[in-house]
């Protein structure tokens, strides 16, 4: 859910920024062996975990997790496409099914069939005959709407890409670009998905003519540019229609003081495209071992239970369970859009500057 990325979800807001997440390790070595006992996660910004649920994977282990933070998540992959073959760290965490074939064509992974695939649905395991990655996570991208905004001006919110090309909508929405923005090139798949491969130009040719705002990030889109956002009143947003998450309802009642009985934003929910976020493990990573036993982990119920409220994600394996406040005011995507790897990886790119060329000038 990175921002430029992808944005993976945590990036929500900058108090889960501030760091929930202690990154741990450095020092720890087994002297006595000469083994490293640190076992080193490279990720986008956005990666959060409960300090306590990393210290149970050191007491089952031994490994210490060290977490390297670097930058958004397409940022983060440029840096280990860069650097493959002698990584930063051991497993990177932060790839997706929008920008999977990079890393596949730029062999960054090392195979490894982790312990618990098993409990993982087979339409989320992006690369299940060969096990470079590891799925951790989904999310869905959709339009988010300011509830009060609608309220006020006794208009229905909209709830799929035809609504958003109406004229009752106009100049209302605000987009990240695609170029730059995980959320924003999830949210141009949607409408390759929904329309075809050769009429989703004539739709963002609609949007544009309807007054759909670009920005860079979802940073500047959700706390700047949106309505409904607390980042975005206090810079007095007025955008009440953004590209943002399935999960955002939940985090502004997790982090609203009082807490709402009813989230203050929602979800135009045939507007998602969704998005399963992976690890790997790191070819020439100097300890496999350690990061074997953490993409394990990953996808252990412990920490999937553990994500929704440090990340904002859903869980991909089978028996975890969701936490209330995701139940209670997340909203449910029965249909997502969807889209092949394989078919992302081939249209990507010219997908991109079309929409560059149409949208930006």
């Amino acid at each position: 859910m990175s921002t430029t990325k992808k944005i993976t979800v945590a990036a929500l807001f900058a108090a889960l920024g501030a760091g929930t997440l202690t990154a741990c390790g450095g020092e720890s070595e087994d002297s006595g062996s000469g083994a490293s006992k640190t076992v080193t996660l490279v990720s986008h910004d956005s990666f959060a975990a409960t300090p306590a649920v990393l210290k149970e994977f050191t007491r089952e282990t031994g490994y210490t997790v060290k977490v390297l933070k670097s930058g958004d998540a397409v940022e983060a992959l440029n840096k280990e496409i860069l650097t493959k073959g002698s990584p930063q760290g051991d497993v990177f965490f932060g790839v997706d099914n929008t920008t999977l074939s990079r890393a596949l064509d730029n062999g960054v992974f090392t195979p490894y069939e982790a312990k618990g695939l098993d409990r993982v649905p087979e339409d989320r395991q992006l690369d299940k005959d060969e096990h470079r990655v590891t799925p951790v996570d989904t999310g869905d991208i959709c339009v988010n709407y300011d509830k009060k905004y609608f309220a006020d001006k006794k208009l229905a919110p909209p709830q799929t890409f035809d609504d958003l090309a109406k004229p009752a909508y106009k100049n209302l929405l605000v987009v990240e670009n695609a170029e730059r923005s995980s959320p924003g090139l999830g949210f141009l798949l949607g409408t390759a998905a929904t329309y075809g491969d050769k009429n989703w130009p004539d739709y963002w040719a609609k949007l544009k003519a309807n007054g759909v705002k670009v920005v860079d990030s979802w940073e500047l889109a959700y706390n700047q540019e949106f309505s409904g956002s607390a980042g975005g009143k206090k810079a007095k947003g007025d955008r009440p229609l953004v590209v943002s998450y399935a999960s955002s309802p939940p985090v502004e009642v997790l982090y609203s003081e009082p807490q709402p009985k009813e989230a203050p934003t929602g979800v135009a929910t045939g507007t998602c495209f969704r998005q399963t976020e992976a690890a790997g493990l790191l070819k020439g990573a100097k300890n496999e071992a350690g990061g074997k036993a953490l993409l394990d982990f990953l996808i252990s119920k412990k920490f999937q239970e553990d994500m929704p409220l440090n990340m904002f994600v859903n869980p991909v394996v089978n028996d975890a369970k969701l936490p209330a406040l995701f139940t209670q005011f997340g909203a449910v995507v029965d249909k997502p859009e969807t889209m092949a790897p394989q078919k992302i990886a081939d249209n990507r790119d010219q997908w991109i500057q079309s929409w560059s060329s149409l949208v930006l000038k």
